[in-house]
């Protein structure tokens, strides 16, 4: 079981200015310093940060202060009171978007890699938001202010297709349809190693590691995932693989890949970017390192979308080009 989170009861909700998380700690946790486990548990959390809470009495431990070197049990209750900056509203800029298709209902854009989807904590400019909010003033209120029009997302670092409700009626209808699991999405990766089959399927629970909350990893403790792959093309230490969500976990495709042995070309998170990966040595790490010259991001793009349209009721599916920095890799590759 993974520590969860869980709101205050409404007669102890702290000022608006603060926020309170209560972690309860899982049956199977190891002995651990307080500061350092919450470090790993607390989301933009730096172990100074985390002492200097405790010393100042905003960690309980069972409704009892303690000091940073507390050793955490199994079912431990840790109550940590932060401030919260108030967050400000979600701004027009002037960005430019390549958009695929737009109608009264909806917008299909292909979102660049390293552009965020929505403002959140250290990202309120510069996103898809910002960007899909000077473009159009309809977009679909169903989510918060600070994200109009959302009804998923990708990765900051992953490039694609994306769909954006302009009204709540359409949100509503293209988020159905993502709960249901019809909305057909297709991916294209450049990954590590050569595959054995050409296609398989994956199938392994994901969950937030227990060692960094900004990272997913398998556990038998956590969601059901399903992802299709097929080969595309190999060459000496690189595939071109087709992959399809059969769910739509964070990272779904990334950790899969990497569990299988074959992380995405590029991903600092998951082990993409080593160019010695798997012991190349000589020439093919030389051509490893030169090809990572290439792409500052994880080798993962959202090539086509389709779902049923909320108006016309039909199918309808969208393609988009492989982006220039993994053409370059390829490119290189084929020669």
């Amino acid at each position: 079981m993974s520590s969860r989170a869980e709101p205050k009861s409404p007669e102890a909700a702290p000022p608006p200015d603060r926020e309170t998380l209560r972690i309860v700690v899982p049956p199977k946790q190891s002995k651990e310093r307080l500061d350092v486990y919450l470090t790993h548990q607390v989301e933009n959390a730096t172990r100074s940060k985390v002492q200097r809470a405790i010393e100042a009495g905003l960690v309980l431990v069972n409704n009892k202060r303690v000091k940073s070197s507390h050793q955490i049990s199994p079912s431990e209750v840790i109550d940590v009171t932060f401030d919260r900056p108030k967050r400000p509203d979600a701004m027009p800029e002037n960005i430019p978007l390549e958009i695929t298709h737009e109608d009264d209902q909806l917008l299909v854009v292909n979102k660049p890699a390293g552009m965020v989807t929505h403002p959140a904590y250290g990202n309120y400019s510069g996103t898809l938001v910002n960007a899909l909010l000077y473009h159009t003033q309809k977009l679909s209120g169903v989510n918060t202010e600070l994200r109009p029009g959302i009804v998923h997302r990708l990765d900051k670092d992953t490039s694609g297709l994306m769909v954006v409700a302009k009204t709540d009626a359409a949100h509503h209808l293209l988020a159905q349809q993502f709960s249901r699991r019809t909305i057909g999405r297709e991916y294209v990766a450049l990954v590590w190693g050569l595959f054995k089959q050409p296609r398989g399927t994956i199938e392994a629970s994901l969950g937030r590691s227990k060692k960094d909350r900004k990272k997913v990893t398998v556990t038998t403790e956590g969601k059901h995932a399903v992802t299709e792959f097929e080969v595309l093309e190999q060459f000496d230490f690189l595939s071109l693989v087709r992959l399809k969500l059969k769910t739509g976990r964070t990272h779904q495709i990334r950790v899969h890949l990497a569990h299988r042995g074959h992380p995405v070309f590029g991903d600092t998170t998951y082990g993409g970017r080593n160019h010695r990966w798997g012991g190349l040595a000589g020439k093919k790490s030389r051509l490893a390192a030169n090809l990572l010259t290439l792409i500052s991001r994880q080798a993962l793009h959202a090539k086509t979308i389709g779902f049923v349209h909320p108006t016309t009721k039909h199918w309808t599916s969208f393609d988009s080009e492989i982006p220039e920095d993994m053409k370059s890799i390829l490119r290189r590759l084929q020669e």
